[in-house]
């Protein structure tokens, strides 16, 4: 990259000729204007391509000189050499004000006619040429200044406008004067100024002011004078564009006066003077209107305030017009109803006045009435209650009419504050339902403010704890059948409503679930005793077998009926035992208690307490026999025989149910024998 960049360099064709050692550089104004009598100002700088080198000699050409390839130089007349001017004897117009290193500017004075056209500088260094050639254009009189304005002047704005000559000497005494048509002389004033530098040489006058509209079109002038001679020497004029807003902006009502509300009012905008043109015009009215042409517009349907209207005519800036009031007349307008109260609320009793008010009418002869909910009350502009109750609540409006025509006010709604009252419990859907649906209880109520809380009880009078105005139940039971009510509280006090009854009723499905569940029980219960009656003959064989077991204080006896034959019921005397009408082939049993010692007596039939039953380690054998009798109404012992004596024979089977084991010895049993 580095080796790359120096090849880069020379090969750009400018660059080349910059930086070619060779060249000279020489920087100079392309073009040198002066008049005949004038000085010529020529700035110049040089740079010497050999290094350390200085300026040995320069010579000033002019008119035809060329260059001699026999002498290898140029040759013609010459204006200036550096060399000879050394000498005491030297006359020349052209003065040298540079120096051997860098510059190279040069005066001649005074300039005549036959100096224009090229000048030839020929520099000579130690082992460098170089001839530069700069044109030369010398008139016989002073050229006319050239007056350079901005691209935009508009009034009131501050504009610099400069006046100039690409010439400057400074031996020539030079003024500059400003004039503008149909002002006074010397009202405008400006600042000179002089360029030198090697790419321009000039002279200029710059004038700051600040132009109104009436300068549009007035002639500007800038003059060129000797200040020596007083002479005017050249001068140039202009003529002012000014950009300027409309002037002298009106508004005209072409209507016939008075103008009511809901007329078509048309008006004008008018202007005098505007530059540019005005293209465009501006309205600030209300309500809709029409355009009829350029600058007149029709208000249709004219607004009750329609008082002030205005225009503007416009170009690149708008001017408006002075307000004008159309007068417009119109119904009263901003009616309201007033509440006089001391009182921040209205309860229930408390005296209230309203009072009709409107900010404006035109006429202003007025007349009032009053309405409640739309319905005509009474004439007058106040409306007064001496003990105001929660059926005067409702929305209020006053009317006011002139001749024009009749507004009212937005209704006022009054408001009677007062505490709960006429509650009462709805149920829905409805107050009976089948179990199993959802029941919602509504609280209803005339409050002022609304009720704040509700409380829900039933018909024990039991709190739900449920605040909110809707209580609802589901799904249902019939134990939810009963009475409701609802009490309802805000801030003035507390209602109650009456008891509303809801009735819950049973589904067909729990019908349906209930009867089939009592069929199973019975069923359930049959199956039972069904196998009760199949299973007892076996078991009666089981407890037969047994042996009377030792260390027993209770023994006990079984009968088995082996042979019955029953009496139709309503022969049967009445029975002096227990009758199952279920068991027809059942085993009774009596408990016949041991003496303890030989005082003891043995007792039958009743169950003992813990106590009496608990079994003694003295017992002996011995066994107290009991009459056993057949009942008269079933299979059981103890019972009046009331039958032949050959209608069977019941027996008794004394087993031994003490504790501990059994005697291997068979211990001795007495039958009895019945009949029955």
């Amino acid at each position: 990259m580095h080796l790359l960049g120096p090849l880069f360099l020379l090969l750009v064709p400018g660059y080349l000729a910059l930086s070619d050692p060779q060249l000279w550089k020489i920087e100079h104004p392309t073009t040198l204007y002066a008049w005949e009598g004038s000085c010529a100002w020529i700035p110049c700088r040089y740079t010497i391509p050999a290094y350390g080198e200085a300026l040995e000699n320069l010579v000033v050409y002019y008119k035809d000189f060329a260059f001699d390839s026999n002498t290898k130089d140029f040759t013609g007349p010459t204006l200036y050499e550096m060399k000879r001017s050394r000498t005491p004897d030297y006359q020349t117009r052209v003065q040298f004000l540079g120096d051997n290193k860098s510059n190279c500017t040069l005066r001649i004075h005074p300039v005549e006619a036959e100096d224009s056209g090229l000048l030839g500088l020929r520099m000579i260094s130690k082992t460098k040429k170089w001839m530069e050639k700069i044109d030369f254009n010398v008139s016989k009189t002073p050229p006319p200044p050239r007056i350079q304005l901005p691209p935009d002047i508009q009034e009131h704005q501050e504009v610099t406008l400069t006046c100039w000559l690409n010439i400057s000497c400074s031996v020539y005494q030079m003024k500059w004067q400003w004039s503008l048509e149909e002002s006074q002389p010397g009202q405008l004033r400006s600042v000179s100024s002089t360029s030198l530098t090697t790419t321009a040489v000039s002279t200029q006058n710059q004038l700051t002011f600040r132009p109104q509209w009436t300068h549009h079109g007035k002639n500007l002038t800038c003059q060129l004078w000797d200040d020596t001679s007083n002479m005017l020497l050249s001068q140039q004029t202009v003529q002012l564009d000014v950009k300027y807003s409309p002037k002298e902006v009106t508004i005209v009502i072409q209507n016939p006066t008075p103008i009511r509300e809901g007329d078509n009012v048309t008006l004008s905008c008018n202007y005098t003077s505007s530059h540019p043109s005005v293209t465009r015009y501006e309205w600030n009215l209300q309500g809709s209107w029409k355009d009829l042409l350029p600058g007149v517009r029709m208000i249709q349907k004219v607004a009750w305030n329609a008082w002030n209207v205005t225009c503007a005519a416009c170009n690149l800036w708008c001017s408006w017009a002075p307000h004008v009031n159309l007068h417009v007349q119109y119904a009263p307008r901003d009616v309201k109803v007033l509440l006089s109260s001391h009182r921040s609320e209205i309860h229930s009793g408390h005296p209230v006045l309203l009072q009709c008010n409107f900010s404006s009418s035109r006429p202003t002869d007025v007349r009032f009435f009053w309405k409640k909910n739309g319905i005509l009350l009474k004439e007058g502009r106040e409306l007064s209650f001496d003990s105001i109750t929660p059926e005067d609540a409702g929305n209020y409006n006053c009317l006011v009419n002139n001749s024009i025509g009749q507004s009212s006010s937005e209704p006022r709604m009054l408001q009677v504050l007062y505490a709960p009252r006429r509650l009462r419990v709805s149920i829905s859907p409805k107050d009976s339902v089948q179990e199993g649906k959802k029941v919602v209880l509504r609280c209803e109520s005339d409050a002022n403010p609304p009720i704040l809380q509700y409380t829900w009880f039933d018909w024990n009078n039991q709190n739900f704890h449920h605040d909110d105005q809707v209580l609802t139940l589901g799904p249902v039971k019939v134990q939810h059948s009963g009475a409701y009510w609802c009490q309802g509280t805000n801030r003035l006090g507390m209602g109650r409503s009456p008891p509303s009854t809801l009735t819950v009723y049973y589904s067909l499905e729990t019908i349906s679930r209930r009867v089939a569940l009592g069929v199973g029980l019975c069923l359930a219960i049959l199956l039972l005793v069904f196998l009760g009656v199949k299973l007892q003959p076996s078991w009666k064989r089981i407890q037969s077998q047994q042996g009377i077991q030792e260390n027993s204080s209770e023994q006990s006896f079984f009968v088995r009926n082996k042979k019955m034959r029953r009496a139709p019921f309503s022969e049967r005397p009445h029975s002096l035992g227990c009758y199952n009408p279920v068991m027809e082939d059942t085993i009774s049993y009596a408990t016949l208690r041991f003496p303890m010692s030989d005082t003891d007596t043995p007792r039958t039939g009743d169950t003992q307490t813990p106590e009496a039953q608990r079994p003694s380690l003295n017992r002996d054998n011995t066994v107290t026999y009991a009459v056993v009798q057949k009942r008269q109404v079933g299979d059981y012992e103890n019972v009046t025989p009331n039958t032949p004596e050959d209608e069977g024979i019941h027996y008794s089977e004394l087993v031994h149910l003490g504790l501990g084991e059994r005697p291997l010895s068979h211990e001795g049993v007495e039958y009895v024998t019945l009949k029955h």
